[in-house]
């Protein structure tokens, strides 16, 4: 998708999660600290900071559309392989423990 796509995408989302909620246009842009016509610029796919958009998302309450963008931290096989050489593979009794086997 080109960056130009991908905006209207992105506006269309917000017209059509505005329109579900029966929001005017000078409502939502209002409740987001916004002018109605930077919204306007929004939702035809126009250039928006991204700090915009996260105003309008959180007062349309999509705000876990973001969540596809966290990172989760990933191990490397390699990584894996070291953690899994370090583990200890049996246990070793204590001295007193030998001892006491020495004698029977």
């Amino acid at each position: 998708m080109s960056d130009k796509a991908l905006a209207e995408h992105l506006g269309a989302f917000v017209r059509h999660h505005r329109l579900e909620q029966n929001k005017t246009q000078e409502a939502l842009a209002h409740a987001a600290g916004i002018s109605r016509s930077t919204l306007s610029l929004l939702e035809r796919g126009e250039t928006v900071t991204l700090a915009t958009f996260i105003q309008v998302l959180r007062v349309l309450d999509q705000l876990h559309v973001m969540d596809a963008f966290a990172v989760e931290p990933r191990i490397s096989p390699l990584a894996l392989a070291r953690m899994q050489k370090e583990k200890r593979q049996r246990a070793r009794g204590t001295r007193d423990a030998e001892a006491t086997e020495d004698e029977w």
